[in-house]
């Protein structure tokens, strides 16, 4: 096959979305670690939300090389599993009383600044997620699945406008068989 009809793919861990992803997933396995009772159905559901939102951003860079509508699939499902995990934070929120940060209050501005870190991993959030209050690090986990989701909607953006530049690999193998029949078969072109 030539490398016309497969598609570079897989770098899913230069991804702004992918190490998000991997920043929710480690920060959910300590929320529900330190706030949620052992025996909890949540912490399931909200551990596989997590893992499914990071999982699914590695499965559809992967698959990109193949299909680029698989990868917009796989993106799409990313996006909706930490959308199903921003609701249990927020369930969470409501459940216990507590407050749901604004947007722009000071709090949620000091989260969304971190994003800006040189080489922002689980660590730049560590301290703030194994030390704080429930309701501080629910708030500071809805601001992160929220970065996370704006970064696929826009991922999702730049694929499906990719997409027709390039089409799937049936379009691509098609193109191939017609360039390799007219190369080789002299007559035909006739």
């Amino acid at each position: 096959m030539s490398n016309d009809i497969l598609l570079s793919g897989g770098g899913y861990k230069k991804l702004k979305s992918y190490k998000k992803s991997l920043i929710i997933f480690e920060g959910t396995a300590c929320f529900v670690r330190r706030f949620l009772q052992r025996g909890d159905r949540t912490i399931d559901q909200m551990v596989q939300a997590a893992r499914s939102g990071k999982q699914n951003i590695v499965e559809g860079s992967v698959a990109s090389s193949v299909s680029k509508e698989t990868e917009i699939k796989l993106t799409g499902v990313a996006r909706a599993s930490l959308e199903e995990l921003l609701e249990d934070y927020q369930d969470y929120l409501r459940i216990h009383n507590l407050p749901q940060w604004e947007k722009d209050s000071p709090p949620a501005l000091a989260v969304r600044k971190l994003a800006y870190s040189e080489n922002e991993s689980y660590e730049t959030y560590r301290a703030y997620l194994e030390e704080r209050s429930s309701g501080t690090c629910a708030n500071i986990m809805i601001c992160l699945i929220n970065q996370c989701t704006y970064l696929l909607r826009l991922q999702l953006e730049k694929l499906t406008v990719e997409f027709p530049k390039s089409g799937g690999i049936r379009e691509r193998m098609t193109q191939a068989r017609i360039q390799y029949r007219k190369n080789n078969n002299p007559q035909e072109n006739k």
